[in-house]
C-alpha cells in the first residue's frame, strides 16, 4: 500500500487547482457559447488593414493606435473618404487584406464607446448583393447597439469594454454576433461575392456631432476545411 506525505498531497492538490483554475480562465475568455474549434488565428498587423478616413484630413486627425488601442473618431461635418463618394464620414479600420467569399470567418475584439456617440455603426461585415452594402452593421443608437435599426442586442453599451465575436458563414448564408460570449444575434446573409470586416465609426441618419469607438486585440480567424 502506498503512502504519501503531507507535502506531496497538497503538491498534487495545488496541481490539481491550477489545471482546474487554467480551464475556468479559458472558458470565460471565450464565453460559454462562442464556437472555437477548427478556427485558426490569421496575423494581423497594418498590412492587413488601412484607415478609411475624411479625405481632406491627415490620418493622425481621425485616427491613434496607442498602447494597444485603436481610437477612431469622425464629426458629423466631415467630408466623405473620397472625393467621389456619397456616403456619410467615416474613420473605419478596413480589414482588407483578408477579403473573402467563401468559407467561415471570424472576427473578433474588444471596443468600447463613449458617451454621446449616437447614429453610428461601429462595426460591419461589407459586402452583400444589390441593393444591399453590407451583410452585417452593428450600430449604437442613444446607447444600445444595434443590428442595423433593431432589434436592439445590448441596451447600454456606452463606457464599457465589451468583447464582440462575429462568425459568418458565407456558405450557410448565416451571421452570428456574440457579446461577451453569449449568442446575441443569428441573422440571414445578404448574399455578395466578395466580403471584409470593417470597424470604427461609420455616421448614419441623424449622427451626433462627435463619434468615437475603441478597439483592441483584434483578431481575424478562418475556419478550417475538415
Amino acid at each position: 500500500m502506498a503512502y504519501y506525505s503531507s507535502f506531496q498531497l497538497l503538491g498534487f492538490f495545488c496541481l490539481m487547482i491550477s489545471f482546474l483554475q487554467l480551464i475556468l480562465l479559458q472558458a470565460l475568455a471565450w464565453g460559454p457559447d462562442v464556437p472555437t474549434q477548427g478556427f485558426v488565428s490569421l496575423p494581423f498587423n497594418r498590412s492587413f488593414y488601412h484607415i478609411q478616413k475624411p479625405y481632406d484630413v491627415p490620418e493622425d486627425q481621425r485616427y491613434s493606435f496607442v498602447d494597444g488601442i485603436h481610437k477612431c473618431w469622425v464629426y458629423s461635418t466631415d467630408k466623405p473618404h473620397t472625393t467621389t463618394s456619397q456616403t456619410m464620414p467615416r474613420t473605419e479600420i478596413a480589414i482588407q487584406g483578408y477579403n473573402y467569399s467563401s468559407g467561415v470567418w471570424e472576427f473578433e475584439a474588444y471596443g468600447y464607446v463613449p458617451y454621446g456617440t449616437s447614429s453610428v455603426c461601429i462595426m460591419q461585415v461589407f459586402g452583400a448583393s444589390a441593393p444591399h452594402a453590407t451583410t452585417l452593421m452593428l450600430r449604437v443608437y442613444n446607447g444600445s447597439l444595434m443590428y442595423y435599426t433593431g432589434p436592439v442586442l445590448v441596451p447600454n453599451i456606452y463606457d464599457k469594454w465589451f468583447k464582440l465575436n462575429v462568425i459568418h458563414d458565407v456558405e450557410a448564408a448565416k451571421v452570428k454576433v456574440y457579446i461577451d460570449g453569449c449568442l446575441e444575434l443569428e441573422a440571414d446573409g445578404r448574399g455578395g461575392t466578395s466580403h471584409a470586416f470593417k470597424c470604427g465609426v461609420y455616421a448614419q441618419h441623424n449622427d451626433s456631432f462627435y463619434m468615437e469607438s475603441r478597439w483592441k486585440h483584434i483578431q481575424v480567424s478562418r475556419k478550417c476545411r475538415p
